[in-house]
Parts: structure tokens; sequence; C-alpha cells
């Protein structure tokens, strides 16, 4: 096929470099624009992409997103960009791609910024543009992994009644004592174990608090992990359910003992970020100083990761419990330097990007879990080599295991 798509990745960071290269590698790409706040990082993401790919086809430019007149400029010759930039400038960036008229992907992970998006569909569809937003890994494949759980029920007759999602992006060899390794800012790990999520309980969407409800699971070669409720893993599917299922809810997986130290440091008071007095003369943010200690000993430049996803779905048929269990498991690559914690978050937002491109996705703000059929998502995922393992309970099947070619 023609090359003949232009792409941008605003935010040139770890997920938006995978992002590129898959759009360079599947997404038919004319061009992409690398652009970043600081040129010598959209520079060297650029020429890693030229490199990884064999040719000159990327191209690093800087650009301050809180400048928005620049940032529209910037975006009018493209087709459509990937927002990979802190959620706090999500919402003037879907500004600045309606006015451009250039469609968008993020990679938000805040949803009340996500509703407040959805509320510009109207904008969006007079520019004829569309946004799909909270892409990634969780928010976003692990959405993807629910939703397809629901359409295969209902594929095979069943009423939907209730989906678990568990996902999580641990190091495979975990460090003495955290167990944990952060590959992103460690107030970003704060903010999920500090909030609260977004779940379908009875059917009506209900608030539960973060760091609450843990439970063990167990994966094939990993043992007994543990799983507990984190903020923002739903999106905006409780929403789009609410009245169809009973149950949707999504629980995050780490070590054994990581649960029980991180709520002893909530427990005392650590996350808080209002300041207050401990001398005469003395204020602190009980948060920046956790940050402070704790931040050095887990945050690292590259992690040597696993992610484990799985998704069940459980529906009823002629008076019987149908279940489906989906899993993914995905590692470090070594040929291309991405951890599965890139691979999995910037190639599931350029996957969506590339639908966007190809007009399969209609003009307006979408939810992901209306954007697009699962089902038709999951097969661009497994062409890129992920293995995707299904299985089938209460019916008479074997386990059903498909495997994608690169």
């Amino acid at each position: 096929m023609t090359e003949q798509y232009r792409y941008a990745v605003v935010g040139a960071g770890r997920q938006g470099v995978a992002a590129a290269y898959d759009m360079a590698k599947w997404g038919d790409a004319a061009h992409i624009l690398l652009a970043d706040a600081n040129r010598d990082t959209a520079t060297r993401a650029a020429e890693y992409i030229n490199h990884l790919i064999g040719r000159r086809i990327a191209t690093g430019v800087e650009v301050d997103v809180s400048d928005y007149d620049a940032l529209v400029e910037l975006l009018k010759p493209v087709d459509v960009f990937l927002c990979a930039v802190p959620f706090v400038f999500v919402l003037d960036c879907t500004r600045a791609a309606i006015e451009a008229r250039v469609s968008m992907v993020d990679l938000g992970g805040h949803t009340d910024t996500v509703l407040k998006q959805l509320a510009m569909t109207n904008e969006a569809r007079a520019a004829g543009m569309t946004v799909v937003p909270d892409c990634g890994m969780g928010p976003g494949l692990n959405n993807t992994l629910g939703v397809y759980a629901i359409e295969q029920l209902q594929a095979r007759g069943a009423a939907p009644r209730e989906v678990r999602v568990w996902d999580g992006g641990l190091p495979q060899n975990p460090p003495e004592p955290w167990g944990y390794r952060c590959s992103f800012h460690i107030n970003g790990l704060t903010n999920e174990y500090d909030g609260q999520a977004l779940f379908l309980r009875g059917g009506v969407v209900t608030p539960v608090d973060a760091l609450t409800e843990p439970e063990t699971i167990e994966f094939d070669g990993f043992g007994r992990l543990e799983a507990f409720v984190t903020s923002g893993g739903t999106s905006t599917v409780p929403y789009s359910y609410e009245g169809v299922l009973q149950v949707y809810e999504n629980k995050t997986l780490r070590y054994p003992g990581h649960y029980q130290q991180f709520k002893a440091f909530k427990d005392l008071g650590l996350f808080r970020e209002t300041p207050f007095a401990i001398a005469p003369g003395l204020t602190i943010s009980p948060r920046q100083v956790y940050h402070a200690l704790l931040g050095p000993s887990i945050e690292a430049e590259r992690v040597i990761d696993v992610c484990l996803m799985r998704a069940t779905g459980t529906g009823e048929k002629d008076g019987k419990a149908l279940s489906l269990v989906i899993e993914l498991i995905d590692r470090y690559d070594e040929t291309t330097g991405f951890t599965a914690m890139e691979r999995l978050t910037g190639w599931h937002a350029a996957i969506m990007t590339q639908f966007i491109a190809r007009g399969a996705i209609a003009p307006g703000v979408l939810p992901l879990e209306k954007a697009i059929s699962a089902t038709r998502f999951l097969e661009k995922v497994r062409r890129r080599g992920f293995h995707i393992m299904e299985r089938w309970e209460g019916i008479e099947t074997k386990p059903h295991e498909r495997e994608g070619e690169f």
C-alpha cells in the first residue's frame, strides 16, 4: 500500500516513541513528527525511530503544549496525532486539535478529563475530526480485553453479566526490599493509589477507594500475585455499560507484599499533599517528602519488565453460566529495546490512530469502548505478535489460542 498518512506524537517520551515505531511499521506512514518541549529529546526520538525502521521517516521538533497557537500550527499538516503529555494538558490539546481539524488519540488516564472531552463531540464532529481518549495499557488495552469478553459472550448468544479485569507491569527480577520498579515519576503511582476507581456494582456506577479490596490471583509461571483497586483504569466503560452489566471492575497486579507496604504509607498520611507544621517555622508536604525519599529507590530509566493482563467475562445462556477467560503476557523486547509497558501502552494508542487515519472511526469524541469493535481491534494486536489466550468455561470446547505474526 502507498504510504500516505501523516502522524505526529506530541510528547516524545517512552510510550510516545514506542507508538511512533508502530505507526512507522504498520501505519502506512508518509511521515511522523515527534514533538517535545525538549528539542534534544524530540531529535533523539526521531533518530531512534529512523534507526529501527531503516529509513528517514521521522523528524523531531520542539513545541511547548502550553503555547496554544504554536500547537495549532504544528498540527495543521497532520492527519492524526497521539497526545502523550500529562493529563493536565489534554483538554487544551483537544481544543487545539479541533481548531486544527486534526484527529487525536491520547494517553490521558484521568476520567474527569475524558468526560469533559466527550462534551466536545459536537465541535469535533463539525470539524470533521475524531478524538479517542484514554488509550494505552490501562486505561486502554485492559478495557479492550474487557469489552472483547462482552462481545464474545454476545456472539455466543449469552447475556453478559460480569466482567473483571486485572493488569500490571512488573520487573522480571523484583529488587529488594520493594519488589517493584517504576519507569515513570512516582507521583503518577501515588495518584493511582490515592484516588477512587469507578466500578459497576449491582449495575450502578460506584466509586471505590484505591488501595482497598486486596485479593490473591495466580498466573502460570509467576505464581501468586496481589491485586487491588487503583484509580482511573476503567475510564468511561462503567458509564457505557451501566444497566447492562451488573459488575465491571479492574484491579492492579503486584508481587506479594506490595499492597501492605504502600497501604502503610497511605495510612501514615504520606500521600497527603497539604503542608503542615512539624516544628516552629518548618512546614512540609508529606507527599513531597515521601516522593523525595522513596522515588530514587524505585524509579529506573529502563525496567526489564513483564506485563500481565487477564479479563474474565461471565454471562448466562439458556439458564446456564458461560465464561470466557482472556490472558495476554508480554515481556521486554531486546530487539527494539522497548519495555513491555511501552509496547502495550504505545502500540495500543498507535493502533487507534491508524483506525482513525483509515476512516474506520466516525468523527466526534468517542470513548474507546464505542469507537471500534474490540474484536476488530484485537485482530491488529495479534498481528503485531502478541499472544492472546482464550479459554471458555461452561461449554464443551478446548482452549482457543491464536497467535499473531509479525
